[in-house]
């Protein structure tokens, strides 16, 4: 009990030493940073606050502005002795306090004088703001300073990290066009089927309600990918495996995957696939595999540059798209039709 009654007296003391003393004195020469060393993380994020030039820091109160539908705080931190108070958390702003304890001097120099975690609750950008700064001398003599050090982070998915798509993925997720299994999972490496990949071309290109016409048999009326389909095929972007069967829940082909993309390439363009040149001319040891109707589709996505082979020497037609694949062609797509 005496333990408690002399801690919440010496919050008491921060307290009101921070707000009724107020600007007693200028410490111009002392500054503050923030700072941290990982701005890309599957979870968590930790930015550390810096002191420069401090002359006699005994006690301090800092404010942050952060998104909080986005980043939660986790925990806060410091190794200059003397009793903290708990992140105080209220709606968009956390606030941290720390006190040394008797008589002693306060801090001087350079130090990092304090630590706070915060974990972000969705995967894409956030920010956190350092908007002020109350310090007190151990004359409790304070000084309030505004400031707006900022710092950027990103939260990939778990399944991204070192993964060769991670940078085109995350730039489609910001977009809006592409989404993640779960919060945490955005399963690059498995297959997209052809219902999917519609989709993704018709939010891609932001196509207009079809005509409502659906000649595909397979395409249930009130599934999830009826109106894309329709879209899709307004647009001229798909034809069926046969004349009245799209086969939605098939795993799409790479060749597949390329004749949807160049359909859609001319569709933004203005223009007809057959119509098209590729700009180079990149051969395949499995361009034999390479369905008749798939040729000139597959010989201009890579001229172009929007496809590549699955290696260098093959091209893999028949292999199934996966869904980064499917993501990183799209983001080239986009990027050509901008350009132009």
């Amino acid at each position: 009990m005496r333990r408690k009654i002399v801690l919440a007296t010496l919050v008491c003391n921060l307290g009101c030493s921070l707000a009724l003393l107020g600007p007693a004195y200028a410490e111009d020469a002392s500054q503050f940073v923030m700072k941290t060393t990982d701005t890309e993380s599957t979870g968590e994020f930790t930015v550390t606050l810096q002191g420069e030039n401090l002359q006699d820091l005994f006690a301090y109160e800092a404010k942050f502005a952060f998104d909080a539908s986005k980043l939660e705080v986790v925990k806060a931190d410091t190794k200059i002795e003397g009793f903290s108070v708990s992140p105080i958390v209220k709606n968009n702003e956390v606030t941290f306090a720390h006190t040394k304890v008797g008589k002693v001097d306060g801090e001087k120099g350079n130090l990092d004088i304090g630590t706070i975690t915060f974990k972000a609750k969705k995967v894409g950008a956030s920010q956190v703001t350092w908007t002020s700064m109350k310090i007190v001398d151990h004359n409790l003599k304070s000084q309030s300073i505004t400031l707006s050090k900022s710092a950027d982070f990103t939260k990939i998915f778990s399944d991204l990290a070192g993964h060769w798509a991670k940078s085109d993925i995350m730039l489609m997720v910001s977009k809006q066009i592409v989404e993640g299994m779960d919060d945490d999972h955005f399963a690059p490496d498995t297959n997209v089927t052809r219902a999917q990949f519609a989709t993704l071309i018709a939010k891609a290109l932001n196509l207009k309600e079809g005509t409502g016409l659906n000649p595909f048999a397979d395409v249930a009326a009130g599934s999830w990918y009826e109106d894309t389909v329709k879209k899709a095929y307004a647009a001229g972007l798909i034809n069926g495996v046969s004349d009245d069967t799209f086969a939605p829940e098939k795993n799409i082909t790479r060749e597949e995957m390329t004749a949807m993309l160049m359909r859609a390439k001319a569709q933004a363009t203005g223009t007809k696939v057959e119509d098209m040149t590729a700009s180079t001319r990149a051969t395949f040891s499995d361009e034999n595999a390479v369905s008749d109707w798939a040729k000139h589709s597959v010989e201009l996505a890579v001229g172009d540059g929007l496809m590549n082979g699955r290696t260098e020497q093959e091209f893999a037609p028949q292999e199934h798209a996966t869904r980064a694949e499917s993501v990183v062609v799209l983001k080239r797509l986009l990027g050509g039709i901008s350009a132009k």
